[in-house]
């Protein structure tokens, strides 16, 4: 599979992101925004599954689970530490941690692709019947209650050091655009470097990197741990958005979400499936507002469409096409060139 966009380019797409931060209050009305810090943590969620998948090859059915398990993790540590800078920390690192050990026995037991999507897909699916079983006054976790099938209340994110100096929504956006390009431009950076550059060929050729000398599970679990970090944190935005979290976000629904905005956006790119997190959500939420068409029917229809005719995504097709053109450009150009050259010189 052929990688789409340079380092140069996460950064001109980062720079991009900032200018759209500071034009957006001036744009969108104010229910639009606070639900663009809801969208803003369901990108980071697609965003760590481009990681995991399309550059590190490990196909995560399940990647929900981590999503879930970090926004799970904030509310609860938010409540008990009494302010949110520690418990965004705290879901980072437990959806890491608990990544890192899944990982392990999955990785180190030679499980293969299609067992692996199938072992984190029912990961995600007992969580989401766990929770949902923990309703009573007993199921707590210091003095946060999970709250069973109502989940649990997820506190605004507040200054740092200063617990009683709540966000508002605009300032909650703001931070939670910083947290997108953040996790944007690290995973790009991730990329470049050597240990993303032996996930890649994991991904193409297991066998040939191991006998290259690379323990491929050692890496294999660093790529997964470090995109269930990314996800836990998309979790924490998602949860302090809606302002609670219940098991919905363990469901198969959201798993099977993330896995059609990979696809759509393509996940030989990270910035294809933000674009068509942001994209695909608003269009089902106008989808959801009138009675004639199905909003899941209509995703299906396009999961359809685009694995049959763009089975690269929207980012990597135009591309590519891009690039076909400016060849073309080039071949012209320089054909003119070597014409000029041979008229001056007769």
């Amino acid at each position: 599979m052929r990688l789409y966009g340079t380092f140069n380019g996460t950064l001109v797409t980062a720079g991009l992101a900032i200018i759209f931060t500071l034009l957006a209050p001036s744009i969108f009305q104010f229910f639009t925004i606070i639900t663009l810090t809801q969208v803003i943590g369901l990108s980071i969620l697609t965003l760590s599954l481009a990681l995991v998948w399309g550059f590190g090859g490990v196909l995560c059915f399940g990647q929900s689970a981590f999503f879930g398990i970090g926004a799970y993790a904030y509310s609860v540590a938010a409540v008990n530490f009494g302010g949110s800078t520690g418990a965004i920390f705290v879901a980072i690192f437990v959806a890491a941690a608990f990544a890192i050990i899944l990982g392990y026995f999955v990785f180190f037991g030679r499980v293969s692709d299609v067992y692996l999507a199938v072992i984190t897909l029912t990961v995600s699916l007992i969580l989401y019947s766990l929770m949902r079983r923990t309703s009573g006054p007993e199921y707590k976790i210091g003095s946060a209650l999970l709250g069973g099938f109502n989940g649990t209340g997820s506190p605004p994110l507040n200054m740092p050091g200063n617990a009683s100096a709540m966000l508002f929504p605009m300032q909650t956006f703001y931070v939670s655009m910083a947290f997108l390009i953040v996790a944007y431009v690290f995973s790009g950076w991730l990329i470049t470097t050597k240990f993303g550059r032996v996930c890649i060929s994991i991904r193409e050729n297991e066998v040939r990197t191991s006998l290259l000398g690379y323990d491929t599970r050692l890496y294999k679990i660093g790529i997964f741990g470090i995109s269930a970090g990314i996800a836990g944190l998309g979790g924490v935005l998602f949860c302090v958005g809606v302002t609670r979290v219940t098991p919905d976000v363990f469901s198969l629904g959201q798993s099977a979400l993330a896995i059609i905005w990979v696809i759509v956006g393509g996940r030989a790119t990270l910035i294809g499936p933000v674009l068509a997190t942001f994209v695909l959500y608003f269009l089902t939420a106008s989808l959801g507002s009138q009675q004639l068409l199905n909003a899941n029917l209509v995703l299906g229809s396009i999961l359809v469409v685009f694995v049959l005719l763009v089975p690269n995504g929207v980012v990597p097709t135009f591309s590519k096409l891009f690039e076909k053109r400016r060849a073309k450009r080039y071949s012209r150009l320089k054909e003119h060139r070597i014409k000029m050259r041979k008229h001056r010189s007769a």
